[in-house]
């Protein structure tokens, strides 16, 4: 079973230093994580940073305001599509940053709801004072999910460049499991709390060995930031095995949006989230769901498998493409590994 620390304190604000005097650079990484999972992953991320005593590093804990429970019970995991799809941001507390605050860089690790940033994230993309405070700055994406990311970060791209910050790099983990283990295993997971192996299937998450291995991202960005690396538009973390796109996955993530658009529409109009209105037609949203995944994902997999031929090199570009802007080379691994 995955074991996992317990999340941070929601709505407190942590200033990590080994020695104030030896402080050059300023890292201001939000946080929310509903399971611990991603957690435990910027913890690997900022050890090495921590280690050395020569940054400051603020961790920004999201509290929203309604939390959202885990384990989630399965009409509240229900509820939250229309406002994921939407991008429409519940109320968080306010953020505890100071109108002189200013940071080098930005590590923002998000978790993919509905084939978008996760509800806590999207708030934060939308506050005044996470804008003001991220304008022109190096931002670091650091993505843990099932496996359809590629959408979600679409979504981020777009709301940082409106705020006028700059994506540096991207770092992708996804689950343990292929794609029909995890639509049992994660859903188990978040409705019960249990992650470990069943009936043959492998635990929910990502592995507890590819956690660990995060930490070299730690180590070669703080060779970055020694030598004043994140100041220019290149990748810190190329070669490292940063990020591997799966473009055969797009046909369903294209297929799941315009149905969560459609549906999630309809059950906007009825009423507000966690009203008692939306529970028929999230009832049948679910039947629809099910019949799509059983349908449409494995038609999907199969055609673009017949068609791997003709479609290589689209899918190649497609590759290349959402591998950007840390990429899936491996050229750096022996030195931070």
């Amino acid at each position: 079973m995955l074991q996992l620390p317990p999340p941070f304190n929601h709505g407190r604000l942590f200033n990590v230093t080994n020695s104030a005097l030896s402080i050059k650079k300023r890292i201001l990484v939000p946080i929310y994580s509903q399971s611990g999972q991603l957690t435990h992953i910027t913890q690997q991320i900022l050890a090495p940073l921590q280690e050395s005593g020569e940054f400051d590093i603020t961790l920004l804990v999201l509290n929203p305001i309604t939390p959202y429970p885990f384990p989630w019970p399965f009409f509240r995991f229900l509820d939250a599509f229309p406002e994921s799809i939407y991008q429409v941001a519940p109320p968080l507390e306010p953020l505890a940053l100071a109108e002189s605050d200013e940071f080098d860089l930005i590590i923002l690790p998000y978790a993919v709801w509905y084939l978008a940033p996760s509800l806590p994230v999207t708030a934060l993309l939308q506050d005044p004072a996470f804008k003001r405070v991220a304008k022109g700055k190096p931002v670091i994406t650091v993505i843990a999910c099932r496996n359809m990311w590629h959408l979600a970060q679409e979504k981020m791209k777009v709301a940082l460049s409106a705020i006028g910050a700059r994506l540096l790099d991207n770092v992708v983990l996804t689950d343990q499991g292929g794609t029909f283990a995890t639509f049992i295993t994660v859903p188990r997971w978040l409705w019960t709390g249990r992650s470990n192996p069943f009936w043959g299937l492998p635990a929910a998450g990502v592995h507890p060995d590819e956690i660990q291995r995060s930490r070299r991202f730690g180590v070669a960005l703080r060779d970055a930031l020694r030598q004043n690396q994140e100041k220019n538009d290149q990748p810190l973390l190329s070669g490292l095995s940063a990020v591997t796109a799966e473009p055969t996955l797009l046909v369903s993530e294209g297929a799941a949006t315009r149905s969560f658009m459609v549906w999630g529409k309809l059950v906007r109009a009825i009423g507000q989230p966690g009203g008692a209105a939306r529970v028929p037609v999230l009832f049948l949203y679910v039947i629809f769901l099910k019949i799509l995944i059983l349908t449409v994902v494995p038609i999907s997999l199969l055609l673009q498998l017949l068609l791997r031929p003709l479609l290589r090199n689209k899918l190649a570009v497609a590759k290349h493409y959402f591998e950007a802007p840390s990429g899936s080379g491996t050229e750096r691994l022996k030195q931070y590994e």
